[in-house]
């Protein structure tokens, strides 16, 4: 435990991606420093696709070198600098690639992400992210590895409900400014899980994993009226947790169907998952519980000519059935995979016992040589509460559009841009790397 609280330095990468820091002219300049990684390709099937790679090209080498698959690489790598008042100067580093480990006709392309960041605050995260599939897809590997120190805004639970400051302007996930009756909680936390899948037969799996969740010195308000608001402090007293810290540890159960062409930006396929999550005492939780964790996702190419035409449908659920979560395990807002639905609220702005999101984008490329594309969204969002709110009774909406400009084409990585606006006067901008789903 001592090992553990001395990383009370670090902070997950979601509430680092501000927009202000998002330098397009860095990411140019460095993205130049990965380019002696490169794997070779034999042929270039996407030579009249340009991405951000070719622009650089066009600028520092001669009009006769070769546009070809053997002049770039599967790495995307770019720094993030900003600053803001609760985290003070921001330094942050994404690292984010992938290859085929078999025959890329019968093999998914298998994926990487690396971020670490630093703030002059005192908060800062490592977070690695991996899935990789085998030869034939006969096996995937899932994992997810996450240290830091973080802020979470909390806002209570349930959805359908008003809160004070929901028109704070909000920037990948986090308000610009804090009202008094939203409470920040910081804490410092140890994340990670391990999940292997066994393809039975044509793109069905089936499998197990282990997952670890700690959240270690919490803050809290003190004492007076801040304490008696706080939705932390009320849940963990009446469920039993204590408000110093606790863990969540459990066994995972999944069964998975995917036939999505590409992890990264499918233009076509369909990947479902369903993960039954046991938590138990005798594995260092704090109390048990059963959660069922549902997941799919549908993507229809609307253009033979053009596979980028893609219209996206995507739901997500995480249900109690048995037992109770501590408070920072509650799902909401923002707690899928990536921490990327529910644009354009702030994460965890709603977030329930149970919790259930689904999202409808079309994605389309504006240029003809694809390097800049445009999306519209629409979403919904439910949570429960210990009380009067149901799911499925109350629901909060999110619509908007962005850009993307194509980062690397062998990868279909790209910037994403996107500008949401919700119930209760919210609205954001979102920046990240790669698509939402």
């Amino acid at each position: 435990m001592i090992g553990f609280l001395s990383l009370h330095r670090l902070i997950p990468y979601h509430y680092t991606m501000h927009f202000c820091r998002n330098l397009l002219l860095s990411f140019c300049l460095l993205n130049q420093a990965v380019f002696a990684s490169v794997k070779m390709q034999p042929v270039d099937s996407l030579y009249k696709t340009k991405d951000l790679q070719d622009v650089i090209r066009s600028f520092v080498k001669s009009k006769g070198d070769a546009d070809t698959a053997k002049s770039h690489s599967n790495l995307s790598f770019f720094p993030s600098v900003g600053y803001t008042p609760s985290y003070g100067l921001e330094l942050g580093l994404v690292l984010s690639g992938g290859e085929n480990h078999g025959d890329p006709a019968n093999t998914t392309f298998s994926i990487f992400n690396t971020n670490i960041f630093l703030s002059t605050n005192g908060l800062a995260s490592a977070e690695f992210k991996h899935n990789d599939f085998s030869n034939e897809n006969k096996w995937n590997l899932q994992g997810d590895y996450e240290v830091g120190r973080t802020i979470a805004m909390d806002y209570g639970l349930g959805t359908g409900r008003p809160h004070q400051g929901d028109d704070s302007f909000v920037l990948n996930g986090l308000p610009v400014t804090i009202t008094p009756d939203v409470m920040p909680i910081q804490y410092t936390y140890l994340k990670l899980y391990e999940k292997v899948y066994r393809k039975l037969f044509d793109d069905f799996y089936a499998g197990m994993g282990v997952i670890v969740d700690g959240y270690q010195d919490i803050d809290r308000p003190r004492r007076g009226a801040a304490r008696r608001r706080s939705y932390n402090v009320m849940y963990s007293i009446k469920n039993g947790y204590p408000l110093g810290g606790y863990w969540a540890n459990g066994i995972l159960f999944n069964l998975q169907y995917n036939t999505r062409d590409h992890p990264n930006r499918p233009y076509k396929g369909i990947y479902a998952d369903v993960v039954l999550r046991l938590n138990s005492e005798t594995l260092g939780s704090e109390h048990n519980a059963t959660q069922l964790k549902t997941e799919f996702r549908k993507y229809w190419s609307l253009s033979s000519a053009n596979p980028e035409h893609v219209l996206a449908f995507w739901l997500w659920g995480d249900y109690l059935l048995k037992g109770s979560l501590p408070y920072l395990e509650l799902p909401g807002t923002g707690a899928d995979a990536d921490e990327r639905g529910g644009r354009p609220y702030t994460i965890g702005r709603f977030k329930g016992t149970s919790f259930y999101f689904n999202e409808i984008e079309y994605r389309y490329p504006i240029t003809e040589n694809k390097l800049l594309s445009g999306i519209v969204f629409v979403n919904a969002q439910t949570g429960s509460n210990q009380q009067n709110i149901h799911l499925f009774e109350r629901w909060n909406s999110g619509e908007g559009g962005g850009l993307r400009l194509l980062f690397n084409k062998y990868t279909r990585s790209n910037i994403c841009m996107d500008y949401g606006v919700g119930n209760y006067g919210a609205r954001g901008l979102f920046v990240a790397l790669n698509e939402t789903f």
